[in-house]
């Protein structure tokens, strides 16, 4: 009973309590909620559906009421109308698999991509399709024309162990696909389908780092944990290997991938990459976030020493009446985003780490950011303390100006990554706890101790420029926009 405690001990439990009772935030503000029916969330996708602005929310594994039907559902995938960021409406809950106790992140249904049958190439073009993980066996495609009315179209894949964060290219219908095939040495790799007719899925290849294929031997690389494509013209993915430990980042020529010979042999498998970079033990890769082609103007004066071998890409300057010079001010960059797992800070806490890779063949780190401990006393919030992702969608009113990173119970966090070199925080958002957040918990049996503490699990932006944020502990998603110097540094016009 807190009544025995130490006063010491009561004042400071109050003050940590205090704080999670409002809402925290600087240059952002809370436009909308909603509390997703008190469900686990991960993934969120924001699409627009002609007039429309549809949510996707993905959910980890566990079971609620859906006051729509009035029935206990397994976790799945929850449909919100935010066309009216103010007043969030929840549509439509696609039950998810179910959740095996005392398994932790089982069942569910975490991953949601969305593409417009007008856009991909071979699709009845009148419909909308939702691409989703069935917790960790199966991937799914499902037909949201109608969003209140969901209905599934195919089972892409099933007998699967595993599953995660998939990519779906809309312009061309390529999927890749995180699962783990039965056969394969590691929990985690990537399945690639063409759905550019998402009711008749075409298996491409199997595809993984060396050391996770059937038959081979040795220590197990990391599993993967998601990929991201910039599609046929950059031609690139980027891979993320690893959460928390042993990361890998890992540049792969996409053309290569996909037309390249499919035999999951040692040879086959590396012939795709241009690069890969193993990260220190304690350094995860839950997001590899590209930054092409960003022009830095510290550099723009700057000249390469003449007969230096510049890297592919960068910046020609053509004066009249003088040879061709190259710049340092255009540079490429990836933003390496670890998961923090553990509670109150007992491990290592994930940080974001930012690559060059303007030279892709020698890529090297030059930057690292993480919110200071001391700003919130976040070790004794309760929950996990760390970063766990980025915003994915690459609109052009935040691409190369400012990236949004999920950091459990310290909020969402704006960063202004104009000079990558220098990636400073400009902004943030902390929701309030309220009666639906769950518990987080560490020790076990007399010397377990639980806390309620935000986990701001995943963030997405829209081609709006709204922020959806989405919580771990069951809080719900909040929808912000960012105000004053922080808006500012983004692109509105």
């Amino acid at each position: 009973m807190k009544a025995h405690l130490p006063i010491a001990i009561l004042v400071l439990l109050s003050i940590a309590e205090a704080a999670q009772q409002k809402p925290e935030k600087n240059n952002m503000d809370l436009v909308g909620y909603n509390d997703l029916q008190a469900r686990s969330a991960y993934q969120p996708t924001i699409h627009r559906q002609g007039q429309r602005w549809i949510a996707y929310v993905g959910h980890h594994g566990g079971s609620q009421l859906n006051p729509l039907t009035g029935k206990q559902e397994n976790n799945g995938t929850s449909v919100v109308d935010v066309t009216d960021p103010k007043q969030p409406k929840y549509l439509a809950h696609i039950p998810g698999e179910p959740t095996t106790p005392g398994t932790g992140e089982s069942g569910g249904a975490q991953m949601a991509r969305v593409c417009d049958g007008s856009q991909l190439p071979r699709a009845d073009k009148n419909k909308v399709y939702l691409l989703r993980s069935f917790g960790n066996s199966a991937h799914e495609i499902w037909d949201v024309t109608d969003p209140a009315k969901p209905s599934r179209v195919t089972v892409v894949v099933s007998g699967l162990r595993d599953t995660h964060k998939s990519w779906w290219e809309c312009d061309t219908g390529i999927a890749f696909l995180v699962s783990g095939a039965p056969e394969w040495r590691t929990r985690r790799m990537t399945q690639i389908y063409d759905l550019s007719d998402p009711a008749k899925p075409v298996f491409i290849r199997n595809f993984g780092l060396p050391g996770q294929q059937p038959g081979s031997t040795g220590p197990v690389p990391t599993e993967l944990h998601g990929a991201m494509s910039t599609g046929p013209k950059s031609n690139r993915i980027y891979f993320g290997y690893g959460t928390g430990a042993n990361g890998i980042v890992q540049i792969v020529d996409r053309g290569k991938l996909l037309s390249g010979p499919k035999d999951p042999t040692e040879s086959n498998l590396i012939y795709p990459q241009i690069a890969r970079i193993d990260l220190p033990p304690d350094m995860g890769a839950h997001t590899a976030f590209p930054l092409l082609t960003m022009q830095l103007a510290e550099f723009a004066k700057q000249r390469l020493r003449q007969g230096s071998p510049a890297a592919a890409g960068v910046e020609h300057d053509h004066d009249e009446g003088a040879a061709p010079q190259r710049t340092q001010a255009r540079r490429d960059f990836v933003v390496a985003v670890g998961e923090t797992t553990a509670n109150e800070c007992l491990e290592n806490r994930q940080m974001v780490r930012v690559l060059d890779i303007t030279t892709e063949s020698k890529p090297f780190g030059i930057a690292t950011w993480t919110v200071p401990e001391s700003s919130g006393n976040f070790c004794d919030r309760g929950g996990r303390f760390g970063t766990h992702s980025s915003n994915e969608n690459f609109t052009p009113i935040y691409y190369g100006r400012v990236l949004f990173i999920a950091h459990f119970n310290a909020g969402v966090r704006a960063l202004d990554v104009r000079d990558p070199l220098q990636p400073r925080e400009i902004g943030y958002y902390i929701p309030a706890v309220t009666e639906k957040t769950d518990k987080r918990c560490v020790g076990t049996g007399g010397e377990q101790r639980c806390k309620i503490a935000i986990q701001t699990n995943n963030v997405e932006v829209d081609d709006r420029g709204y922020i959806y944020i989405v919580d771990r502990a069951n809080t719900g998603m909040h929808v912000l926009e960012l105000t004053g110097a922080a808006r500012r540094a983004a692109n509105f016009r």
